[in-house]
């Protein structure tokens, strides 16, 4: 098969960027002609699939472009190389969906409040991810070393996930916070849906912006772990930059159908660190032997799978305890 290192041009990047515009205008509209209200598990699960057909749809598009410019051949490798990156970032954006939970639990925010905050958190982490990808894109083009470096880089993290993935952050010693609270005047309640409001004449931020602010740094955390991830999967830019923004798209929906299950998934954080570990190794042997991308699909679907089964059958403490108070 001939390589082909870039599938994208100016014209399809547009025309994607373009794309996301419009998905998220109709994410704002509906937001504020739904008003404020709790999402409930089936409206989650519908927009979840809502966003899985979309990515999965715009697959089938990518392949049948590629197909009548470089041939079947790389169509098919393309396209198996954008779904599992976009599994491989929506597998670990649900880490992300976690420290989301311990966030609006910790904040106490009213659960009509939270999706506000997470469209908000879903647009910072597209602008961010974009230039996340376009600065790995030319480190990578510049220095053939940085698969190493990248690849140290994601089996140390996996391994700080393994040994560390039970322990929940401790926020009340969060230097952001303390940061804001020190330089800011920060109301002692929520008003409603926003982010500031004048009292005596003098603007105060609210309890929501502290919560908008640090699930942006949560997202900017997770870009810089997930982002290497997927380079060990392709280094075609635009399959980097689609499937990354699919998994994104589809995090507030993952959010609200992962939110009150969260406890329930207590060996799904092990699992992620073994995808970590395994995409590094994967990266720093690439020299002595190329992982086939089906393989590397195939592994990290089982790695989920068994990580979810094994929650399921044998419930955490917190579960259990969740189980005895309904």
């Amino acid at each position: 098969m001939t390589e082909v290192a870039h599938t994208g041009s100016p014209v399809l990047y547009l025309g994607f960027s373009l794309l996301v515009v419009v998905f998220l205008v109709l994410d704002f509209v509906l937001l504020k002609a739904k008003g404020q209200h709790k999402v409930p598990v089936g409206e989650a699960l519908a927009w979840a699939l809502v966003w899985f057909v979309a990515a999965m749809a715009f697959a089938g598009w990518y392949w049948w472009f590629v197909d009548g410019v470089h041939g079947r051949e790389v169509a098919n490798a393309k396209t198996i190389e954008y779904v599992t990156g976009y599994l491989i970032e929506k597998a670990l954006a649900t880490e992300n969906v976690f420290i989301w939970v311990t966030l609006f639990t910790y904040f106490a925010v009213p659960p009509e409040f939270q999706k506000r905050v997470l469209l908000y958190g879903v647009i910072g982490a597209i602008v961010m991810r974009a230039v996340l990808i376009y600065v790995g894109v030319l480190l990578i083009e510049k220095f053939d070393w940085m698969f190493y470096v990248f690849g140290l880089f994601l089996l140390a993290t996996g391994v700080k996930m393994l040994l560390f993935g039970d322990q929940k952050p401790d926020l009340a010693k969060n230097p952001v916070i303390r940061w804001i609270r020190g330089h800011m005047r920060v109301t002692e309640a929520y008003h409603g849906e926003r982010f500031f409001v004048m009292k005596d004449g003098l603007r105060h931020a609210t309890p929501l912006f502290l919560v908008l602010v640090l699930v942006e740094v949560t997202d900017l955390i997770f870009a810089v772990d997930s982002i290497p991830a997927i380079f060990a999967v392709t280094t075609d830019p635009f399959v980097v930059f689609t499937s990354n923004i699919f998994a994104i798209l589809g995090l507030r929906a993952m959010y609200f159908l992962l939110a009150d299950m969260a406890e329930r998934f207590h060996l799904l954080n092990y699992g992620l660190a073994l995808i970590v570990m395994f995409i590094g190794v994967k990266m720093l042997i690439m020299d002595f032997y190329k992982i086939p991308i089906p393989w590397m699909l195939g592994t990290v679907f089982t790695i989920l799978a068994i990580s979810i089964a094994a929650s399921l059958l044998r419930p955490s403490g917190d579960a259990h305890k969740d189980g005895d108070t309904r």
